[in-house]
């Protein structure tokens, strides 16, 4: 897969996307990085750990986030994109689930865009991504977390974003999918997800997996977010083990070594 100028093994390895938020009230890190010169710094950081992209994040989205304006959102990223890709060859992401923010920050030089409501919230997105021959990554997403049989319509639901995708031109080639741990659903929801990760793989687009600190570890282990590496750490080895493509971290150096471990015992070949 190709995202950016960098091609990506997808069948083979694992690769790190790390977390920019540059964000004053992200659920774990916010207002760290929300000066351009300590984004830029931790970003360095991320890529002198082993990080293979960097997804910048412009609002939060945990439970109860305030949303922002896409005038605010465009210039929190936009900046802050222009000068990663004036310092850094690596493929830089956009999380947004705004057309307009999405589409300036492609302008910027995005080269993939982290859609977390799948192409369903903004009708404009789909036939962006698919003009400007960008990447995307299409999450699983719900406004209440109500299923009958949750791996049967996890899987449906991310079956239509797929279609809003291909329908409005985006190539296969051009698509990731994540089943969106932490949003639209419960902790035994959440947990089945990370368990059942080739149920997605299935589908035949690479899937990344992000459970970076989130509630599902702090609810199993009883620790506050900043004490949830080793949970993610655990969730990062059963991704590389059932095949994910990419996890979003926001611990690169700790993940990398550990995807690394797990490749090796699985006898894949050296990246």
């Amino acid at each position: 897969m190709e995202i950016g100028n960098r091609e990506f093994d997808v069948k083979n390895h694992t690769y790190v996307m790390g977390i920019l938020n540059v964000t004053p009230d992200s659920f774990s890190d916010g207002g760290k990085y929300d000066q351009l010169d300590r984004a830029l710094f931790h970003a360095q950081e991320m890529i002198d750990d082993g990080a293979d992209i960097i997804d910048v994040g412009g609002e939060s989205t945990r439970p109860g986030y305030t949303m922002i304006s896409d005038e605010e959102e465009i210039e929190r990223t936009v900046p802050v994109v222009e000068a990663l890709k004036e310092r850094f060859d690596i493929p830089i992401s956009i999380d947004t689930y705004k057309s307009k923010v999405a589409k300036a920050n492609i302008k910027a030089g995005v080269d993939l865009v982290n859609d977390i409501w799948g192409m369903k919230y903004d009708k404009d997105m789909a036939k962006l991504v698919a003009d400007t021959k960008v990447a995307c990554c299409l999450m699983h997403n719900r406004d209440e977390a109500s299923y009958k049989h949750f791996m049967k319509e996890m899987i449906e639901d991310i079956k239509e974003s797929v279609k809003i995708a291909k329908e409005a031109g985006v190539k296969n080639k051009r698509i990731i999918l994540d089943p969106g741990v932490g949003f639209g659903k419960t902790y035994d929801n959440n947990l089945e997800a990370i368990r059942c990760l080739k149920d997605l793989e299935e589908l035949g687009y690479p899937v990344l997996l992000g459970t970076s600190r989130k509630s599902v570890i702090g609810l199993s282990l009883d620790l506050p977010s900043d004490q949830r590496m080793e949970g993610t750490l655990a969730t990062t080895v059963m991704g590389v083990m059932q095949g994910v493509a990419f996890v979003r971290v926001h611990d690169v150096k700790e993940n990398k070594r550990a995807i690394m471990m797990t490749e090796a015992v699985l006898g894949r070949k050296d990246l």
